[in-house]
């Protein structure tokens, strides 16, 4: 009965949708503050259908009811707990349950933590959040229905793509809907505010803390991913620029340029009409990113989905939403003017070229992702756009913004004298071309990237830093109230300096490893003794063992560093029986300052094939994307988005 009722759940919070987009909006056009109160309840009991739903389909894989279709394409019986619980979202069904779970859960959050929001906005930010269940709703229930029954059940499943039979994998997907699914409700926000035909600094402080949700955990997701292809694949390489890839990072770069954008509308009531569309834009993106994992137009091992017809269904909700939005838009950005004037040189100039600077990155990325597709479908010709064309065409960019982002920080609003602004930042950046300089003169024969790179990173840190102790007067007042400007420093400024500090952090450690990695590939013998940059590796023995759900061949290195052991390293060769499929988890000895890296590949005639990397400072990739994540969630706890917003300004012309 699992499934029936879950399907019976899924059916009823349709039908709750339905009426959740259209009585409060309605109630909102005719101020009938009953109507509009409505949506309160329908958003909570959506969610809970939508939940209850879920829990159902977890039941169902947990206890290998393989009478459902879903359950037996996409799991087995010796398949460890954890992976038949995350094998409910790793498949295109369950993925899409979880993708309206967290939908309707942005949805619950406004409806129980929205005290503070308008009647008429939150009623409306609500329908149009329903708007979104409703289409969504109907491609599940239609064409990818999860609780489909077999007439016939087998008496085991086919298992789960081994490749997502790992920890990484269990928790990327959620953190990465998260992110997604978090930004349509900036999308919301923004329509609802055409709608009203009103956008002020009260709402930018309400849409920026959605926004910076969505940002936190699309950066976790990310970097979780990240991680994954590092230790999973095998091949050594912590990004692709694989389309999928690229339709997570896309929205990233949006809603960061949101974020900055909300900023300005917040504190100078300008700019409003641009950052509307960036808010529809960023929620644009992960439609599109949508479309391109469940459409079938490429080929990924992180896609889901390879029928047109759903391609078709979902290309449908796409135009209808962007194009809706943008229609909407067009009608009443003229109403989104403002009258502040900035100068030239100001703090609202620097995040207009950060905005500028992020948005024609996205764009370079998204007409490198979506040419491939274009170029078959006008010519015919198969074309590949690979890594080589995005770190050419994408690092001016990432430099640009590195760059800007310590002097944009420290700009005062309205008007600003760059000599005086830059005063802080002289030492900084001093300090930053001489390390970068003597890396320069050190490294024998590296890329120039790692000197710039260094460069970039020091001048980030730094230049946080910096902006940190010209808030608390560091240095200009004694040490005891300094410390208490420190702990009365608003927590966004503090998660500003973290965040920016973080990405500082992630481009000294994609620098350093691009610019000075080590790579070796060799057919090695039992029993063998190899170097690979400065390292020495005894290769020992290969054994043959069982797993749970697998076969493996576990191999046996010892690693040597000027004749001093250093680290055991045993990577698996496996394959799991029920799928058919090999996979390859290498062995990695990590380290703050470089990973040792070792892969296990096929047995040949005269021995074994091993890839051995020497990684420099990977690690710091990751440990800035988990400071920049704790940057946005200092900036998420500032009192000021638990406390209600400032007072909104009367004049407003209702949307007919």
């Amino acid at each position: 009965m699992t499934a029936e009722l879950g399907h019976f759940a899924t059916l009823l919070a349709f039908l709750v949708s339905i009426i959740q987009v259209t009585v409060p909006l309605i109630g909102a056009q005719r101020n009938n503050s009953g109507w509009m109160a409505a949506s309160v309840p329908m958003a909570i009991m959506q969610f809970a259908l939508i939940a209850f739903a879920f829990a159902m389909l977890t039941v169902a894989f947990v206890t290998s009811d393989f009478s459902v279709l879903l359950v037996a394409n996409n799991s087995h019986s010796l398949k460890p707990m954890l992976y038949k619980v995350s094998g409910v979202w790793g498949n295109h069904e369950g993925s899409m349950l979880l993708w309206i779970l967290i939908l309707s859960f942005y949805g619950a959050l406004v409806a129980w933590f929205g005290q503070n929001l308008p009647d008429r906005l939150k009623a409306r930010v609500l329908s149009v959040q329903a708007m979104i269940a409703v289409a969504f709703l109907a491609f599940m229930i239609f064409t990818s229905n999860p609780f489909e029954r077999l007439e016939f059940p087998p008496v085991d499943g086919n298992d789960l793509n081994p490749l997502l039979q790992d920890p990484g994998l269990a928790f990327h997907p959620p953190f990465l809907y998260l992110g997604y699914v978090g930004l349509s409700m900036s999308f919301s926000f923004a329509i609802a505010a055409l709608i009203e035909g009103r956008v002020d600094a009260a709402w930018a402080r309400w849409v920026r803390p959605w926004t910076l949700l969505a940002w936190i955990n699309l950066t976790i997701g990310i970097a979780l991913g990240s991680w994954w292809a590092y230790y999973e694949l095998g091949w050594g390489g912590w990004w692709f620029w694989d389309p999928v890839e690229n339709a997570s990072f896309m929205p990233w770069l949006i809603a960061g340029a949101l974020l900055h954008s909300a900023i300005v509308v917040e504190k100078r009531d300008t700019l409003k009409s641009w950052t509307i569309l960036l808010a529809i834009m960023a929620f644009s993106f992960s439609l599109i990113g949508t479309f391109i994992v469940r459409s079938g137009v490429i080929t990924s091992v992180h896609a889901f989905a390879n029928d047109p017809e759903r391609g078709v269904f979902i290309l449908g909700i796409l135009s209808v939403a962007i194009g809706g939005a943008l229609t909407l838009y067009a009608l009443r950005a003229r109403e989104m003017r403002s009258s502040s004037v900035f100068n030239i040189v100001s703090r609202e100039s620097g995040l207009v070229l950060n905005n500028l600077l992020l948005v024609v990155a996205t764009a370079v990325v998204f007409c490198g992702t979506i040419w491939p597709l274009v170029a078959e479908i006008t010519t015919g010709r198969k074309l590949s756009i690979g890594a080589p064309f995005f770190d050419l065409v994408f690092t001016p960019f990432l430099v640009a913004i590195a760059m800007a982002l310590p002097i944009g920080a420290l700009l005062p609003w309205k008007r600003a004298n760059i000599r005086r602004s830059m005063r802080p930042l002289w030492g900084v950046l001093a300090l930053s071309i001489a390390l970068g300089a003597l890396v320069w003169s050190m490294q024998t024969g590296g890329r120039i990237l790692a000197p710039i790179g260094i460069t970039l990173a020091v001048w980030l840190v730094l230049g946080a830093l910096a902006d940190l102790g010209l808030r608390v007067k560091f240095g200009k007042t004694g040490a005891s109230e300094t410390l208490r400007r420190l702990r009365n420093l608003p927590r966004s400024d503090w998660g500003k300096s973290i965040a920016h500090a973080g990405l500082g952090m992630t481009i000294f450690g994609v620098a350093c490893v691009t610019a000075w990695e080590v790579e070796d590939i060799r057919i090695a013998t039992i029993g063998e003794r190899f170097t690979v940059g400065g390292y020495e590796f005894q290769f020992n023995a290969v054994t043959k063992q069982n797993g749970k759900n697998y076969t493996v061949d576990v191999g046996d290195f010892t690693a040597f560093k000027q004749g001093e052991k250093i680290a055991e390293l045993r990577p698996e060769k496996r394959f799991y029986p029920v799928q058919r499929m090999p996979t390859t988890e290498a062995a990695i000895d990590q380290g703050i300052t470089r990973d040792l890296y070792l892969v296990l590949g096929d047995k040949q005639e005269n021995g074994w094939a091993v890839r051995t990397y020497i990684k420099p400072f990977v690690n710091w990739i990751w440990i800035g994307s988990i400071v920049m994540a704790l940057g946005g969630l200092f900036s998420l706890t500032d009192r000021r988005y638990r406390v209600g917003a400032s007072v909104r300004t009367p004049n407003a012309v209702p949307a007919e």
